[in-house]
């Protein structure tokens, strides 16, 4: 008796356990993320372009799609009145409104055969030729292959990646029941900046689409995000390493559905250190084998040739190098002088009459905040944009900047890539950038929207032996001008 007592104990608690396992969502969510995320995992999925119920949609939808998740898996508003209020405002539109004339060496966006949602958003985005990176990249992301980019800022990558994904998101509608929470693209940049450009971006191009987009970063209302993802199908989301990170471990976004991954600047995110931040996210999508990947980068060095392996499958590699490394826009000259005069050349370029607004570049933070402080102390107006600077500060500081209420900004290489101001007239390198790459992307700055723009770099006994560098670099001679002490 004693012994079916003890038995039918054991299965009495065999029962019970069994029965809270199937009913904790929470927990079976995590085996399920886990397993999602493993990168390395033996397991066996199907092949590329053979997983969509369609038979043509290779990305995302191989997945078992999981029981509904318990706190933050509401089923947002019906996806027909969703339809309905997206395309409301649709007017009568055909291609045949957009004229693009063929040219022969230019590429138009008709010669993809793009859907008409999409290219009228092209259309009025002011699009009539891709630049290369678009020509070369469009059609082989159209065909789902993964992507290694490599192109400087201002080349039209973000229309690139930005056009084939919507492209393919139109062409592969989901199958099936969708969720809130659960992007079917992510987008990562390395800063809020460039994050809300690429989310401005692709509001305009899916204007007149079904597809929603989203962008979470931080220094920015939390609450509303956090709604906006609990609440919403969102279809493109773009984010920021850390704030992303944040909603994903409190379950307010799930990444197992994500189909095409992008890594815009993913240099930058290297030189930020956000590549550990960037893994965690990466493995809460499916495998490379089940998503595709674009990947770009203003440089490709060993570190980076390291990241696409581990997180792009069979990938084409596209290297666009500007027709011209700097703008002839841009009136480069290089003074000599002690580094005792550096500060005092640099105030009579602040005040000189023919300036507007200026960025200083410095290779440290420590340098940066000394020449602030002495800036502001002579009653410049002056801030400061370095990798230290919290980030809601950085956007505050970036639209003061922009109106004019600052004039000079000191930067550091890192924080001043982000930069896109129209109306900067001098940018002057305090200090001279130890990487040849870094001088292009710090003049770039000037000389924008078709305006003029003056470099002028300082070079003192510490740093002019960079200076060949930067010429060889640049395929041209910068002017010397000596200052006398």
């Amino acid at each position: 008796m004693l012994k079916a007592l003890k038995a039918w104990t054991k299965r009495s608690e065999d029962k019970a356990s069994g029965k809270d396992k199937s009913s904790s969502k929470n927990q079976s969510q995590q085996q399920k993320t886990k397993k999602t995320g493993q990168q390395e995992s033996g397991g066996s999925r199907k092949p590329r372009g053979n997983n969509s119920k369609s038979g043509n949609k290779p990305h995302g939808q191989a997945n078992a799609k999981s029981n509904k998740r318990s706190h933050n898996k509401a089923k947002p508003r019906d996806q027909h009145e969703q339809k309905h209020a997206r395309t409301s405002n649709k007017s009568d539109w055909s291609i045949d409104q957009f004229v693009v004339p063929v040219e022969e060496g230019k590429v138009r966006f008709h010669d993809f055969e793009l859907h008409s949602d999409l290219m009228r958003g092209i259309c009025e985005s002011g699009f009539n030729y891709c630049t290369p990176i678009q020509a070369s990249a469009i059609p082989i992301a159209l065909q789902h292959k993964d992507i290694t980019g490599k192109a400087q800022t201002g080349t039209g990558k973000t229309a690139a990646f930005l056009i084939s994904v919507i492209q393919n998101l139109l062409n592969n509608p989901y199958q099936g029941e969708r969720f809130a929470s659960e992007p079917r693209v992510l987008a990562l940049a390395p800063t809020r900046e460039l994050a809300l450009q690429i989310e401005k971006d692709a509001r305009e191009l899916t204007r007149y689409t079904d597809l929603t987009v989203a962008c979470v970063v931080g220094g920015m209302d939390y609450d509303k995000q956090r709604q906006v993802l609990r609440n919403s199908v969102v279809d493109i989301l773009i984010g920021t390493p850390g704030r992303l990170i944040d909603f994903m471990f409190k379950e307010d976004v799930y990444l197992d559905q994500v189909e095409i991954l992008i890594l815009d600047e993913a240099d930058r995110m290297l030189d930020m250190g956000f590549i550990p931040d960037v893994r965690k996210i990466v493995r809460q999508t499916p495998h490379k084998e089940d998503r595709q990947t674009l990947l770009f980068s203003a440089t490709y060095n060993d570190d980076i040739i390291r990241l696409t392996e581990q997180w792009t499958m069979d990938p084409v590699r596209i290297e666009i190098e500007p027709e011209q490394v700097t703008s002839d826009r841009v009136d480069q000259r290089v003074y000599l002088l002690e580094a005792s005069q550096r500060y005092g050349q640099l105030k009579k370029i602040i005040d000189g009459d023919d300036v507007g607004l200026v960025i200083v570049f410095l290779n440290r933070r420590d340098q940066t905040r000394r020449l602030y402080e002495k800036l502001k102390a002579d009653n410049v107006k002056v801030a400061i944009l370095s990798g230290d600077v919290p980030q809601n500060k950085r956007l505050k500081t970036l639209e003061n900047f922009k109106k004019g209420s600052i004039k000079v900004l000191v930067a550091t290489d890192v924080a001043g890539r982000g930069i896109h101001v129209d109306d900067i007239t001098h940018v002057v390198n305090y200090t001279l950038p130890e990487d040849p790459e870094d001088y292009v992307h710090r003049i770039g700055r000037t000389g924008r929207a078709g305006r003029t723009g003056h470099a002028i770099s300082f070079a003192s006994e510490d740093d002019a032996f960079v200076i060949p560098e930067i010429e060889a670099y640049v395929g041209d001679k910068l002017k010397m001008e000596y200052i006398e002490n």
